[in-house]
């Protein structure tokens, strides 16, 4: 009777510990145990600190262990970074990269340990080591900010002539070009037809980026235009800016040279960040493309997943993004654009800031 009661134990254990096991599996939980290196440019623009600790939410929350490294905008410093972890055995690496030529060499090495290289938001060049590539559609954002100018001016029903100047992103960001590319594709028939006129005559990507995205840098670049086309009383209607940091830089140049309300040119963004939300509510900045790091953080999860499942990776793109060696699957996230009209539903509501973040 004794061995028959042990015997109904032990198959009771057994039954008990085959159904952990099915539940641990069906709560996805396959970070157990593994480690997912997070690579990020800089803690200088709000949006990066967003990206890194959504991700680090997201995949902390999946059972993985995460190490997440700042590069302060450094590339020997993200190289260094990538190396500790290739040598430390992360089991997936997630890059923003400083410089998308830069990693060449260092990632080189990733693909010979057999470790998975996600490319976030930035995609990285020349090097096949990269495996996905995950970011927002940003041909799409460039788009969003050229039809925001083409609706507000009204440009299909006025003459115009409307003065604009361009400041795109950093050369060294393949988005950039990508930004740059979508805003000119909408803008660029009104140029010729001229109703849009770029009274510096710079309009080429060369002469209107703007390196590391700075504020400083776009500031200068502005304060500059004004002294020599603008302080004549011509007036400026439009400023194409690429993102919010070089939008801010603009605004400080525009209310430091004595413009006000009254003769504040439409100024377009990127990423929302707070400052320029702020800016938004006190009418210096007209719009900001919404890009939901929230949404594209749990996408690399998705991803981070799959390839530790050993299943299909979602992607949505096997056509646009070469880096050179060939095409990247790629993941792209709707952007959408938040203005005076729209940013409590998309920004508030939504839970991404509270109300006394943008007081």
């Amino acid at each position: 009777m004794k061995k028959k009661i042990i015997g109904i134990l032990l198959c009771i254990m057994m039954v008990v510990s085959l159904l952990t096991a099915c539940g641990a599996k069906e709560t996805g939980n396959t970070g157990k145990g593994k480690t997912v290196g997070v690579c990020m440019p800089t803690k200088d623009l709000q949006r990066w600190n967003q990206d890194g600790d959504n991700m680090k939410k997201e995949l902390e929350k999946a059972g993985y262990k995460v190490d997440l490294q700042y590069a302060n905008n450094e590339i020997a410093t993200q190289v260094s970074q990538i190396e500790n972890m290739i040598t430390n055995g992360v089991d997936v690496l997630v890059i923003a990269s400083i410089d998308g030529g830069s990693l060449g060499t260092v990632l080189a090495d990733a693909k010979k340990k057999g470790i998975p290289v996600i490319a976030y938001d930035r995609l990285i060049m020349e090097t096949d080591a990269v495996s996905y590539y995950a970011t927002f559609d940003n041909y799409k954002v460039g788009q969003i900010q050229g039809e925001y100018i083409v609706k507000t001016l009204d440009l299909d029903n006025q003459d115009g002539p409307f003065n604009i100047e361009l400041f795109a992103g950093s050369p060294d960001d393949n988005n950039a070009r990508f930004f740059f590319g979508g805003a000119m594709d909408v803008l660029q028939p009104y140029i010729d037809s001229g109703k849009l006129n770029v009274v510096s005559g710079q309009t080429s990507f060369e002469e209107v980026a703007t390196l590391n995205w700075s504020t400083e840098t776009a500031q200068s670049r502005m304060e500059n235009l004004i002294t020599a086309y603008y302080s004549d009383g011509t007036p400026l209607h439009v400023v194409y800016s690429s993102n919010d940091s070089c939008a801010i830089g603009i605004t400080n140049a525009l209310v430091n040279a004595g413009f006000t309300k009254d003769n504040f040119p439409i100024i377009t963004g990127q990423d929302c960040d707070i400052a320029s939300v702020k800016n938004i509510l006190a009418g210096l900045q007209s719009m900001s493309v919404f890009k939901d790091t929230r949404t594209l953080a749990a996408k690399v999860v998705e991803m981070v997943e799959a390839i530790m499942k050993g299943e299909e990776v979602p992607v949505n793109d096997t056509k646009t993004y070469d880096n050179g060696t060939g095409i990247i699957p790629t993941y792209l996230c709707d952007p959408v654009f938040a203005d005076i009209n729209n940013y409590k539903e998309l920004l508030i509501d939504s839970g991404y800031y509270t109300e006394d973040q943008l007081k």
